[in-house]
Parts: structure tokens; sequence; C-alpha cells
């Protein structure tokens, strides 16, 4: 189970550049896509029978490949990633003190998390089988300390909408977000891309993930390697929250994730396959989820930050060592302060 700093443990930029030059919708949209067939009734998508072009974007201070299919950015097959939060190229992030602050930073920055521990919600009502929806948020708050609450004129909130395969952005990225549901998409489905919208990332992709699995590249649909990569394979490094690969957290992949050849793309280390499941949040995701989201309601304030952590806060990946913020840079480790939603250097 993974914490909502898991996904940012990727290597962050050592000089960011001013640069406000966010991904067109022409630039998402000139893309080939191709149809694939795809056999997984575990691993979710955003669309299960089409691949497109893989590019690199900057979010929230870092490079990650995020595939282009039908005006959409992907990422890891079912994640969303919001057009007007990715730029291509680096986005300033820090700034010294006394340095004049553009009004317009919104590019690259999410809050990540939803404030005292609400998250609103709306169902569309095209959406077929709502109980699946009403299903998995009842499972939400039986066992974590969140609440979903309809909305009634809040800015910021999930849209549960009929689409194309299951996807859904990760943490509270601000307006109106969607998890989109497919007919064939079950309550389990529903359950984990839930698990992204508060702010979970994939399980096997955990810096250690290593120790306990085995990637069979050589099994992968080609051009989707990029999904099975660790954040240690791109030069981050990091704790995880949790001290091993939960093999039964809900947002674990398949076995036979992205297989192009039937045969598994992940094994235990000893060979073996293990049985990814889309029924409930295991014990280590309540753990995580209760550790993001506190029993005070004070979901994202300093009161969770844990010392050897990373978080992302304010567009930024930093980690938290002795009470203080830090962040990678090419020349190693700096301190810096948040004032008022702005990163300083200390």
């Amino acid at each position: 189970m993974k914490k909502w700093n898991f996904f940012y443990m990727l290597p962050l930029l050592g000089i960011i550049a001013c640069s406000e030059d966010t991904v067109s919708e022409q630039t998402v949209e000139e893309t080939e896509t191709q149809t694939v067939e795809f056999k997984d009734d575990i691993t979710e998508l955003a669309f299960p029978n089409e691949t497109g072009k893989v590019s690199e974007v900057y979010y929230t201070g870092m490079k990650i490949p995020v595939e282009n299919v039908n005006g959409r950015m992907i990422y890891q097959g079912d994640i969303m990633i919001p057009k007007d939060k990715a730029s291509k190229s680096p986005v300033k992030l820090v700034y010294e003190k006394g340095e004049e602050v553009p009004e317009n930073k919104s590019v690259g920055r999410t809050s990540a998390y939803w404030t005292d521990n609400t998250v609103y919600y709306e169902i569309d009502g095209s959406l077929p089988d709502k109980n699946r929806v009403t299903d998995a948020i009842n499972h939400w708050e039986a066992n974590t300390n969140l609440k979903f609450v309809k909305r009634s004129g809040q800015s910021n909130y999930i849209y549960f909408t009929p689409g194309s395969g299951c996807s859904s952005y990760v943490g509270m990225i601000g307006g109106k977000q969607n998890i989109v549901l497919a007919s064939g998409c079950s309550t389990g489905n529903t359950i984990h891309e839930i698990g992204h919208a508060v702010g979970l990332w994939h399980e096997q992709s955990r810096v250690d993930r290593d120790n306990h699995i085995t990637i069979h590249w050589e099994n992968i649909q080609s051009g989707r390697e990029y999904n099975f990569e660790t954040y240690a394979d791109a030069g981050y490094d990091g704790d995880e929250f949790t001290t091993s690969l939960d093999f039964g957290s809900i947002m674990l992949y398949s076995p036979y994730s992205f297989s192009a050849n039937g045969e598994p793309t992940i094994t235990k280390k000893d060979g073996s396959l293990y049985g990814a499941q889309r029924s409930s949040l295991s014990s280590g995701d309540i753990t995580g989820v209760n550790s993001m989201y506190s029993s005070s309601g004070g979901g994202g304030t300093t009161t969770n930050y844990v010392n050897g952590e990373y978080y992302t806060i304010d567009g930024l990946t930093v980690l938290r060592y002795n009470d203080t913020w830090y962040y990678y840079t090419r020349w190693g480790w700096r301190e810096v302060v948040n004032e008022n939603g702005t990163w300083y250097w200390a």
C-alpha cells in the first residue's frame, strides 16, 4: 500500500526552468492510435483496445512517460494526467526569497489531498448500474477515515461518468475530475479508481518491488514497458510506507497485465503466480490511507507528515526529514519552506 507520496519517488529536476507551455489539445491529439487485443479481467485500462504514441511530459516537476490516446494523456493504463497541469518543458516550482512569483503558476501544481477528509462527488445520470458506485463508496467509508458527500455546489469534486474503460486522476487535482466507468467496470474496479482519486498509485511500482516480484519484460506488449518502471529505475531513491510489497492490495497489477502472449508479466520471486484481487481494500491499503487522512480529519496537514517519507505539496515533491522539508536537486538536497502555497529556498 502506498501513500500519496508513493508516486512521487520519481527523479526530480536539478534546475527548474521557468515555463508555462502547457500541453495543448493539438499536441495530444496529433498521435496515432492502434487497436490491440488485451485480455485481462483485473487490470484497469482507460482505453482497453487501443494504444497510442508514448511521449514525455512534465507533471508536478517530474518528467513522466504518458500514452496519448483519443486526446487523453494516460499513465500506467488507467491514470489520467490533467493536460492543464502538464507541460512540454520544466516548470519553475521553487523561488528565491523576495523573488516575484507569477500570478498564474498553476501548471504542474496539485493539492493532492482532499481537505477535511471529505470527498465530494456526483454521479452522471446516464451511468449504468449506479449501485457499483454507492457500494464502492460505502466500502471506503466503512474502512477508512474518509467521508464521501454528494456535491452541493462545491468546486472540487469527483464525477462518476460512463466512457471507455476504467480510469481516474490521482489525488484532488482541483475542479471537476472524472472517474470513468465503462459498463464492464465492477464495484472492485470502482474501489480501485477511487483509490487513485484519493491519492494512491500502483503497488507494483514500489522502489523495493524487485525484492518481491519478477517482471518478465519479454512478455510485455511492445511500447508498454514503461508501465512497469519503478521510481528507482528512474534514478530516484526513497523509503516506502510499508515494509513489503502488499500482494493483497487492490492497487496491484494482475500477473497478466499488458501481456503480449498470454504469459505472465509479473510473478513472485520464486516464479509462482499471485492472486490479484478487486474485491476490497487490503489491511495495508487501509493503513496507508488512514495515515494520509488521520481520524482528526486533517488530511494533508502537517500532523500527518512522517519523517523519512516523500510528499507532493503545492506541486513540489519534498522529503520530510527532522520535521523539515528538503528538495532534491542535481547538487544534492536543499532545504525549502512553504509559505502560503509557494515554495522558497530556505
